[in-house]
């Protein structure tokens, strides 16, 4: 008897090694992710790590080749499921009149290495400091969408940035893992915390938080936490009707995507 209520002790065991030896491919997809295309008009980039990765990008510049002195360069951190190539192409159709730059996270081709939110944050900061260079003067909004958000919260917590975009945020990922499998002891297994609450607590540049209504990925409750935790929210849209992963293509989120940079610009 003892043996079969060993059963489920043993099961629960399986099910946890599984999850803590493949969260790194869960959360990060990169095999799944296609080969990209460089988008049209863009130019390529590339950056050597500290610790001889590669990362790859693209530069596209507003339409017309002209902009406005004072408008900010837009750097994009896509999501977990994103290549550069489609953030660069979207929020170039969104600000065809800015300067935007987009990289491969570490780990998706072409750029190099393996991907974790370690790596992914502290790349923020060697991308920030190339675009910085090409753009000597020029202000910089860093978009973040989804995953991306918590890379782009990093970065404003250790640059100083115009101002940050985020879609579909959360207060950090491991509380977003901890909500959907409760039954896990996500705080003991959990290897890509992604705090952006506490990144972004006391810091006073200007935040977007743009949701979705019905996002069952990342939960109302997960948003509103770090909307209590950043100072200076100066645009804040919830998009009825809109889940995790059908915001995007929405008429009224292009809208408040629009709306959003003008208010960080006013600040």
């Amino acid at each position: 008897m003892w043996k079969l209520l060993l059963i489920p002790v043993f099961l629960y065991a399986i099910i946890l090694a599984f999850l803590f030896a493949f969260q790194d491919r869960l959360l990060f997809p990169t095999k799944m992710i296609g080969a990209a295309t460089a988008p049209t008009g863009a130019a390529a980039l590339s950056l050597q790590t500290p610790g001889g990765e590669t990362l790859h990008g693209y530069h596209i510049p507003p339409t017309g080749g002209s902009v406005a002195p004072d408008a900010p360069v837009l750097i994009g951190f896509g999501g977990n499921g994103w290549n550069a190539a489609t953030a660069a192409e979207y929020l170039h159709d969104l600000y065809p009149d800015h300067h935007v730059v987009v990289f491969h996270y570490r780990g998706y081709a072409p750029s190099t290495g393996r991907a974790g939110a370690a790596a992914l944050t502290e790349d923020s900061l060697l991308v920030h400091d190339s675009v910085a260079r090409r753009f000597p003067g020029r202000r910089i909004v860093a978009v973040g969408f989804s995953i991306g958000t918590g890379v782009a919260a990093y970065l404003g917590s250790r640059r100083e940035l115009a101002g940050l975009i985020l879609v579909t945020p959360f207060d950090s990922l491991e509380a977003v893992a901890a909500g959907h499998y409760p039954w896990v002891p996500v705080r003991l297994l959990f290897r890509h915390p992604t705090p952006s609450a506490q990144w972004l607590r006391g810091r006073g540049l200007p935040v977007a938080i743009l949701a979705g209504e019905d996002d069952t990925l990342v939960r109302r409750e997960r948003t509103d936490v770090l909307r209590t935790a950043v100072p200076n929210l100066v645009f804040d849209r919830t998009i009825a009707g809109a889940g995790h992963n059908d915001i995007y293509h929405r008429s009224d989120f292009q809208a408040a995507m629009a709306a959003a940079l003008t208010a960080l610009e006013r600040g």
